[in-house]
């Protein structure tokens, strides 16, 4: 059961990052066609763009998550001896280097990891966490975010920020060249005769892609939860501790130190929100189905 839904977890992230790689390119190509009548330079400048993003986000990512969320980082095991060892234990069982350790000022229990690969991650938890979880409990949450390290998560996330912000980005420069009247001139499409369709075709997709991409983040972040909770059984063997600490850190109330834009990478959403449609705009899935697919292990 474990195993199995590892690989299914795994193989659902391939399906998002492709699909999100897709959505890239098909902005890009609507680009070039709206405006230059060629989807190939559109594309290449997408390509680009996001290239030029990944670069950015991947050598930047650790400090600035970090202090977006008001992290102070614990340099020496005797400032927080317990969450040290532990840390490091389970860094050790990963086989994953020790990463840096970080500290939130804030009473909700909370914790998230970080980085771009590795041997660069970083892990963060909550003075909350810290104040009300046990030590089983506790073990089980850095399992969890160790997982989130070994399993690539931090990356994979890195990049999907960074898609997203290129997704921004082209979105923005098609709106601001229709306001001040760019695009393909009235000639270009009276010679093209039937490129009426491939025109509106474009203009939805530049419209509806920054929806695309926050659902295509929030799905990315779904599964990767899911996977981290079942590889963070595997490291500790103890599948109730995370019960426990779920169930602590689901009744409390919002953060307060937390940044919207890296809530996403928290164990669990830092703000409480009750979403309507939970399937499709939540970046957590419910507590309440973590906990069943836990104690089916």
């Amino acid at each position: 059961m474990l195993y199995d839904q590892i690989a299914m977890n795994k193989r659902r992230t391939g399906y998002v990052m492709f699909g999100f790689g897709v959505l890239v390119l098909a902005i890009g190509a609507a680009l070039g066609y709206l405006f230059w009548n060629s989807w190939v330079s559109g594309t290449v400048i997408a390509a680009v763009v996001t290239a030029v993003y990944m670069v950015i986000m991947i050598s930047q990512s650790t400090n600035v998550v970090m202090s977006m969320n008001h992290a102070r980082e614990i340099k020496d095991v005797q400032q927080a001896p317990q969450l040290w060892h532990l840390i490091e234990d389970m860094a050790l069982v990963a086989q994953v280097p020790m990463p840096r350790v970080f500290i939130i000022e804030d009473a909700s229990p909370n914790a998230f990891a970080t980085g771009n690969d590795p041997k660069h991650a970083a892990v963060a938890v909550t003075t909350g966490i810290l104040d009300r979880l046990d030590r089983e409990e506790l073990e089980g949450v850095i399992g969890h975010e160790m997982s989130h390290v070994r399993n690539y998560d931090i990356r994979l996330q890195t990049i999907a920020l960074a898609l997203s912000a290129a997704i921004g980005l082209l979105v923005n420069f098609a709106s601001n060249w229709f306001w001040w009247g760019g695009g393909r001139s009235r000639d270009d499409d009276r010679d093209s005769g039937g490129n009426i369709i491939g025109i509106v075709i474009s203009i939805l997709l530049i419209i509806l892609a920054p929806l695309a991409a926050s659902i295509a983040q929030m799905a990315l972040s779904r599964n990767r939860e899911y996977l981290a909770d079942a590889s963070s059984v595997e490291l500790t063997r103890n599948p109730q501790g995370l019960i426990n600490a779920l169930k602590k850190i689901d009744d409390s109330q919002p953060m307060k130190a937390a940044d919207p834009n890296s809530s996403a990478l928290y164990i669990s959403d830092p703000f409480k929100k009750r979403q309507k449609f939970a399937d499709l705009f939540a970046t957590h899935p419910p507590i309440a189905d973590r906990i069943a697919r836990l104690e089916k292990m």
